[in-house]
């Protein structure tokens, strides 16, 4: 009987993936600290921008419309022990946000500082990172609206 062979190898699949003509123009607004949504064929203002309506599934046209820089929380859950894949390393709210003059919500993190601090309907702005690069990663958080 001989002894198994090993051999170590590395399998590779290059590819380059284009971001398209609604995610592309989205991410590069986030750069510029704005957000985007695609107007749907009823009017509807769809963010964050996808190319096909989520209900009927026809392709969307390429009007998008600058929304936020403030929302509204629709709907929330607290992460109080955050992992590091996490966006925040510190207690946050996963939230829906409906940034104003959209029609939709957009799931994201809320950096309340406190659980006591979310509720339903509250109002938000948009943080954006200090060095952007066009990721999503762009819109760091929403915050609390002080008033």
């Amino acid at each position: 009987m001989t002894e198994p062979r090993a051999s170590e190898s590395t399998l590779e699949f290059p590819y380059m993936r284009t971001t398209g003509p609604v995610i592309g123009p989205f991410l590069r607004a986030l750069a510029q600290r704005k957000i985007l949504g695609v107007r749907d064929r009823q009017g509807r203002v769809v963010v964050p921008p996808v190319e096909y309506d989520p209900q009927t599934g026809e392709a969307l046209g390429e009007e998008m419309v600058e929304v936020g820089p403030e929302g509204t929380v629709e709907a929330w859950t607290w992460v109080a022990e955050p992992l590091e894949k996490h966006p925040l390393d510190r207690p946050f709210a996963f939230a829906l946000v409906r940034p104003d003059g959209a029609d939709t919500a957009m799931v994201h993190a809320v950096d309340a500082g406190d659980v006591a601090v979310m509720t339903t309907g509250m109002r938000v702005a948009a943080r954006f990172s200090e060095e952007p690069a066009g990721r999503i990663t762009d819109l760091a958080a929403w915050e609390p609206v002080r008033s």
